[in-house]
């Protein structure tokens, strides 16, 4: 069956549109709710939000489904996202709600859930949810007696602060480092600078004034242009980059340069592999991560196994496998002997603990191989499948062998959006340009787009 509300990542839309209203988040509160209370103790559900206008709407009605089917409400206020997943287990709660789009413009908006240890819910547990908020809600309601309470957690910030500093090396501090961070006007706009500040940095911020409309504009991880000049500017030893629900981490180097997830994962995943910390023998990524990391870390002994575009198909697989290191290109990695999900704060901490142990600058650190050329186009369309078509697919077949053995070809839809992401990489980047620019020919002229 035809999934009608959730998608790769929870509930995401346009706020005040459906499916991003108060009305159906109001239900998803009580279908959850619902369907996560199981005996006779007080059940608890753990709220956390980012800085968007639409967040104390959405979160208003949340509060209100959940209490209404007996469920007692602790608002974190604004949080990041591992700190939702992470706060959702320490409270003992029976289910935690992180209210965000992400990396998303301030108009969009998102409803994650998580499971009482802290994971992303099943496809089948959201299926449920959605045949509860199809059906007659009014079968949900609690007895007057047993409605829900709602309070404020007054150390939500403290414990997910003390949470971070604790997955550091024991004693290792961060006393000398000048570091740039960049919140992106978002969930980590609190916690991210005061947990650096009490390690003993010295922290400039950058993107801590949030408005409800300036969140991930002009600056976090997907923006990381204003943090470049601003670690040249001050001369830092290193920016960090967040992106609106802090869960994705983009590092700046000494020099200005930008370093993705691909190299943070390649510097955690040696760190941790030299320590014997490393498990199953390697990492996970998605299709999109870059070749070179692959070589890097075959180098090393150490295997890569890819998965879709996703974190939830990264955590699926390093669950079923055994890893303990995992992530996307993004910046979206995930640490799993710490957290459950991306963490953008605990990976930059991870990624400093080399630094200073190594005593070597981060543009040392963070360069672990040379990356093999990659390039990615999207193409938006307007209806159609346009990958349906044969002449696309043509395209798509000549240009894997073109490609051969030296580099690799990933065409996909996007899931939250009506484009196609065109990517291709390998030795030659003249070879790879012209075979991305021939797909996406082909892919413009079966959607009618010039």
């Amino acid at each position: 069956m035809a999934r009608r509300y959730f998608g790769t990542d929870g509930i995401r839309g346009l706020a005040n549109k459906h499916p991003m209203t108060s009305e159906v988040a109001l239900k998803v509160g009580m279908a959850a709710g619902h369907l996560f209370r199981s005996g006779n103790h007080r059940h608890r559900v753990v709220i956390g939000k980012d800085t968007r206008l639409s967040g104390y709407m959405l979160e208003a009605a949340l509060m209100s489904g959940f209490t209404s089917v007996g469920m007692d409400v602790f608002l974190l206020g604004p949080m990041p996202t591992p700190a939702v997943a992470m706060l959702t287990r320490s409270l003992r709660a029976d289910l935690g709600v992180m209210i965000s789009a992400s990396h998303n413009r301030f108009d969009d908006n998102g409803i994650k859930l998580f499971d009482p240890d802290g994971y992303k819910l099943s496809d089948e547990t959201e299926a449920r949810i959605e045949e509860l908020i199809e059906g007659d809600t009014s079968e949900l309601l609690a007895a007057a007696d047993e409605i829900g309470r709602a309070t404020r957690v007054e150390s939500a910030q403290e414990r997910y602060i003390e949470f971070a500093k604790r997955t550091l090396p024991r004693n290792l501090r961060l006393d000398g480092l000048r570091i740039v961070i960049d919140c992106a006007h978002g969930a980590g706009y609190k916690v991210a600078p005061l947990a650096l500040w009490e390690l003993g940095a010295e922290v400039i911020k950058v993107g801590v004034d949030p408005n409800g409309r300036n969140i991930n504009h002009k600056c976090g991880s997907t923006a990381p242009e204003a943090l470049v000049e601003k670690v040249r500017e001050v001369r830092a030893d290193i920016g960090i980059a967040l992106d609106g629900d802090a869960d994705r981490v983009v590092i700046v180097d000494e020099k200005g340069h930008i370093v993705d997830g691909d190299q943070l994962m390649a510097v955690i995943a040696e760190s941790w592999h030299r320590r014997g910390k490393l498990a199953a023998g390697g990492i996970v990524a998605t299709v999109m991560s870059n070749l070179g990391l692959e070589r890097y870390l075959k180098s090393m002994g150490l295997s890569m196994a890819r998965t879709p575009v996703g974190d939830r198909y990264v955590v699926e697989h390093m669950r079923k496998h055994g890893f303990n290191v995992g992530g996307e290109q993004s910046g979206h990695i995930v640490l799993s002997d710490f957290i459950t999900t991306g963490d953008g704060l605990v990976s930059a901490l991870q990624v400093l603990a080399v630094a200073v142990a190594s005593g070597r600058p981060v543009s040392e650190v963070c360069h672990r191989f040379e990356p093999l050329p990659q390039i990615l186009k999207n193409v938006r369309y307007g209806s159609g499948k346009p990958l349906d078509n044969s002449d696309v697919m043509k395209a798509i077949d000549a240009g894997k062998e073109q490609l051969g053995n030296k580099g690799r070809l990933v065409i996909r839809p996007s899931g939250t959006e009506p484009v196609i992401r065109v990517m291709a990489e390998g030795d030659d980047e003249v070879l790879v340009s012209r075979v991305v620019g021939n797909i996406v020919d082909a892919v413009r002229s079966a959607a009618g787009v010039h």
